[in-house]
């Protein structure tokens, strides 16, 4: 399955401009791929064409040696711009291996490991910052079968917070507890916002509403800062969304304060995201991927998921973002009581519609300003 080609295509989410890409074989073989990067669409699609002279021309089977040109051999560190262009590609190549071999994906990372995939939910609470909203929106959640849900109740929050801001935080993770009951997992989402004394006071104060992680805490270049807050929160720290690479993960994973690990195979590609969960694995922890771009990126999160053993959490945005998202996918992957299942057709098991993708077309305004008053509302920005 000799690479021939790579097409790329932009669809305009109001929150996030989606990448999405087609490699072409010369056998007549496609498969497709994902590099949505917030903030980055047209940049990430520019890499990737500036980057094909390395792939086309080689064997899809080589995603080993197509990694090596498009990361080491360009000897630049690009950091996610370069790691979303070699996963977008290199999931591609995945595709075409399982379409070629006639086998879903999951079977050629290592088979099930699971019947299902328990699934939590983000991107529910969109409207105003309000306990009362949280409260609404966290009950519907849980009435469609979820038994876990993630939000950020913070704002625009950055590094420190003044006191009022502070208990409505709180307030807010205290009213989605009232609303889901003790036995809902609730998952806090800190976007990397806080210096170390604010993380821990919040990690302090959220306690008492049992929370089941306290994710990004503090910005993830300083790993020893992710580290202290870690060994100091009462409530466990999740991370590893940010990085891009290996060493990364293994500087993270050596100190053993994090347990929970939230790679991003959009940044890493899938034989480094696998590589990566037996890191974990060994490590005594356990994944639960980002999957917070588009809608492949989530099936891709779901064959990695069904074959990693030490798989947790599944996250799902899907279904609370544009209902016109479904369409995007043929067939769409669906979430069934707060679970789901990868495809069983071979590769990833869906396909691009191409004509429900044109209809949306990128606007620079497509993206999360998460450090702006209201960026929960996920609206596009003028």
């Amino acid at each position: 399955m000799i690479i021939s080609d790579v097409e790329t295509f932009i669809v305009g989410n109001p929150w996030k401009n989606w990448l999405f890409v087609k490699l072409h074989t010369k056998e007549g073989v496609y498969g497709i791929g994902e590099g949505t990067l917030n903030g980055f669409a047209k940049t990430v699609e520019a890499a990737i064409h500036e980057l094909k002279h390395l792939f086309i021309g080689r064997s899809a089977f080589d995603v080993e040696t197509i990694s090596l040109k498009m990361i080491r051999d360009v000897y630049s560190d690009g950091g996610q711009i370069q790691g979303s262009a070699l996963a977008a590609v290199e999931t591609a190549c995945w595709d075409i291996i399982g379409k070629a071999s006639g086998q879903p994906l999951y079977k050629l990372l290592g088979g099930q490991c699971h019947d299902k995939l328990r699934c939590y939910a983000n991107g529910w609470y969109r409207g105003p910052r309000t306990p009362e909203n949280f409260y609404e929106k966290a009950t519907v959640v849980v009435e469609r079968g979820y038994t876990a849900l993630k939000f950020d109740p913070f704002g625009s929050a950055w590094r420190t917070v003044e006191k009022k801001d502070f208990n409505l935080a709180i307030d807010i993770i205290a009213a989605v507890r009232d609303a889901v009951g003790p036995d809902t997992d609730i998952l806090i989402e800190g976007h990397n916002r806080f210096s170390v004394h604010t993380a821990l006071q919040f990690a302090e104060a959220m306690l008492p509403y049992n929370p089941t992680w306290f994710e990004a805490p503090v910005p993830p270049q300083h790993i020893s800062s992710m580290v202290e807050v870690a060994r100091r929160s009462p409530v466990p720290v999740a991370c590893g969304e940010d990085y891009y690479c290996r060493e990364q993960f293994a500087e993270l994973l050596k100190h053993d304060a994090v347990h929970i690990i939230q790679l991003e195979p959009q940044y890493l590609g899938i034989s480094a995201s696998k590589q990566i969960c037996g890191m974990v694995h060994a490590h005594n922890g356990v994944i639960a991927p980002h999957s917070a771009q588009g809608p492949l990126c989530s099936v891709v999160c779901a064959h990695l998921n069904m074959a990693t053993p030490n798989f947790y959490l599944h996250e799902i945005f899907d279904e609370f973002n544009e209902p016109w998202e479904e369409f995007v996918l043929e067939p769409a992957c669906k979430v069934e009581r707060g679970y789901i299942r990868p495809p069983d057709l071979p590769g990833l098991g869906v396909d691009l519609n191409l004509e429900e993708m044109a209809k949306h077309p990128y606007h620079p305004g497509h993206y999360i300003p998460l450090f702006k008053q209201g960026w929960e509302k996920r609206e596009r920005i003028e």
